[in-house]
């Protein structure tokens, strides 16, 4: 019978640190090699024998995984903030840090993270690429209505997005300067430009077979919206790796920061360990979905009696959060506890 080796990678944007071990703990080669395919091809193939490899997750690694995932009889990714053993350890350099993360691996101590698969991180990618786009539209908005204040020259902001008013209004700037003129019409051209691509990438995306009906039931629930059901089908995923409500809210980052310690427990602000593009954008749900949604609405008015405005927003999300986990995991329709019974 052959013996696993271990591996443990610390993954930099050029160069792989690596440290195996056998499962007894004795080093059986350290190095560093570039982070390229090819060099990647050349190291595994060195490797004495079958091997479980780790490394910890970040922006160079999904790439680094899905490469050597074949390669491995089991290849492991690392949450980055629950790497104790690295983050606090007193001499910390690449070479370190692969070997800790290899021990940490073989002694079956790694905090595993989930990996998404190939198909939902690249989706991904296009939704948050969309975000952008939308961030930037509204950047050039403001450039605009910016502009015109510079000039003096009254206008309404609320209706700049429309195209008839705002070249409208650049036929009456008599008294702005050329210059002043031929930015605006840059910056129209561009948010114009921005508009058309975020609708295209959203278009598509809602298009898409593997989300088109996943989306269709997350929208049967009033107050949910195009963005905020592709946000949530590709940010959480597969919706089974949550075993509790409790852990979704926390992962969308809307339950609070808690410090217990000899029966004293005190609650702090929002915890930043979140899914912060998630985050966003439950947020933003949770500020509109009660004028649609009443179920929502009765936690947003109930939590404003003993509230702030803001912590009210935050209840609305914890409990769209469980709406949304209730339809996707079921499958069916929205349907509200009052009319299952």
């Amino acid at each position: 019978m052959k013996s696993v080796y271990y591996v443990g990678l610390d993954v930099h944007k050029k160069t792989i640190s690596y440290c195996v071990k056998e499962a007894s703990g004795e080093i059986v080669d350290q190095g560093r090699i570039d982070a390229t395919r090819t060099s990647l091809d050349a190291w595994a193939e060195a490797l004495p024998g079958p091997w479980n490899g780790a490394l910890e997750a970040t922006l160079f690694s999904a790439w680094i995984y899905d490469h050597l995932q074949p390669l491995a009889e089991d290849l492991a990714v690392a949450h980055p903030a629950m790497l104790e053993a690295i983050t606090r350890a007193k001499k910390k350099n690449d070479r370190a840090d692969a070997e800790k993360i290899c021990d940490l691996l073989r002694c079956n101590l790694l905090p595993r993270c989930w990996m998404a698969p190939g198909w939902i991180r690249d989706l991904r990618r296009v939704l948050r690429f969309r975000n952008l786009l939308v961030r930037q539209a509204v950047r050039m908005k403001n450039r605009i209505s910016g502009l015109l204040m510079e000039c003096g020259e009254e206008h309404v902001k609320s209706k700049l997005h429309g195209k008839n008013y705002f070249y409208e209004l650049l036929d009456s700037l008599a008294s702005t300067p050329e210059s002043a003129i031929e930015l605006l019409v840059y910056s129209r051209g561009m948010y114009e430009l921005f508009v058309e691509l975020e609708t295209s990438l959203r278009r598509g995306l809602l298009r898409h077979p593997r989300l088109e009906q996943r989306v269709a039931l997350l929208r049967t629930i009033p107050g949910v919206g195009e963005v905020t059901a592709l946000t949530w089908a590709l940010e959480i995923g597969e919706v089974e790796r949550f075993s509790s409500i409790g852990r979704a809210v926390s992962y969308c980052g809307l339950s609070a920061r808690q410090d217990e310690s000899a029966g004293q427990s005190k609650r702090g602000p929002l915890s930043k360990q979140r899914n912060a593009h998630l985050q966003t954008i439950l947020i933003e749900a949770s500020k509109l979905a009660p004028r649609y949604n009443p179920w929502l609405k009765e936690v947003h008015e109930k939590a404003l009696e003993s509230g702030s405005r803001n912590r009210a927003t935050v209840a609305v999300g914890r409990k769209l959060v469980a709406f949304l986990m209730g339809v996707d995991r079921s499958g069916r329709p929205f349907t509200p506890r009052s009319q299952a019974a």
